[in-house]
């Protein structure tokens, strides 16, 4: 799967867009496309090239209908969703490749409000176009209550950052250390690469152990001080990975 700057460079074009546009709903031919787009052909074929070495397209030859030389056709090959949400204290971004499958093993994923359409679908090969409606009214609805709630979750999110981003401004003072909390912020259950963000900031090993530590120090102490104990654990229990931060081990 193409990764996700890679993804917005191709998609950052309009052309390109528009031509996506057209094949995921059936596959054409690139004469197709320029007439459509009213776009060259040489044009349309710089951007194929750019949409299939990215692995967002496929192409193969097809029998011509008029009995000429074989004609190379194209279609979308990648399923994926790509996410971007923005604003003060606020950076994430997520690509992610859909769900394989088909209408049954999808429904164990699915919220309750999707499943009839999935059983309605069942191992059907194809629908009529009238029941088509009706099921994509529907899931399009269930789409955008998920998407409202995940909006709401998001601001959340964007609040807690807003004001614990205050507490890491007053409590630490360099630069690298507000930084280095921040990441652990973002995600603090993933483990960063301390050797690449040593690296980003032109860490020297001395340096980047006395940071370590100093921020390994002081998040441990505020977080017995929130829980108003000393931080205790049996052999063997895990502490949180930044735990050990500027330690040997």
């Amino acid at each position: 799967m193409v990764d996700f700057d890679e993804a917005l460079h191709v998609l950052g074009n309009h052309t390109r867009r528009k031509i996506l546009e057209m094949l995921v709903r059936e596959p054409h031919y690139p004469l197709q496309l320029s007439k459509h787009l009213d776009v060259s052909q040489q044009a349309v074929m710089k951007h194929l090239k750019v949409l299939q070495d990215a692995g967002f397209v496929q192409s193969q030859k097809v029998a011509s209908e008029k009995g000429g030389p074989p004609k190379r056709i194209y279609s979308v090959q990648e399923s994926f969703s790509l996410r971007l949400d923005l604003g003060p204290d606020l950076f994430r971004t997520e690509h992610r490749r859909l769900p394989a499958g088909g209408p049954i093993r999808l429904s164990a994923k699915l919220p309750s409000g999707a499943r009839p359409v999935a059983e309605r679908l069942g191992s059907r090969r194809k629908i009529p176009v009238a029941e088509g409606l009706e099921l994509v009214a529907q899931l399009n609805e269930e789409i955008e209550r998920l998407d409202s709630e995940r909006d709401a979750l998001i601001a959340l999110h964007q609040q807690v950052m807003r004001k614990v981003s205050r507490s890491v401004e007053d409590q630490f003072e360099v630069y690298e250390q507000r930084k280095l909390v921040h990441t652990i912020l973002e995600e603090p259950k993933r483990p960063i690469d301390l050797d690449a963000w040593c690296s980003e900031l032109s860490l020297g090993d001395g340096q980047a152990q006395t940071l370590l530590t100093e921020v390994r120090e002081r998040m441990l102490f505020e977080l017995s001080e929130l829980g108003d104990h000393v931080i205790a654990v049996r052999p063997g229990d895990p502490l949180p990975w930044w735990a050990a931060l500027g330690t040997d081990d």
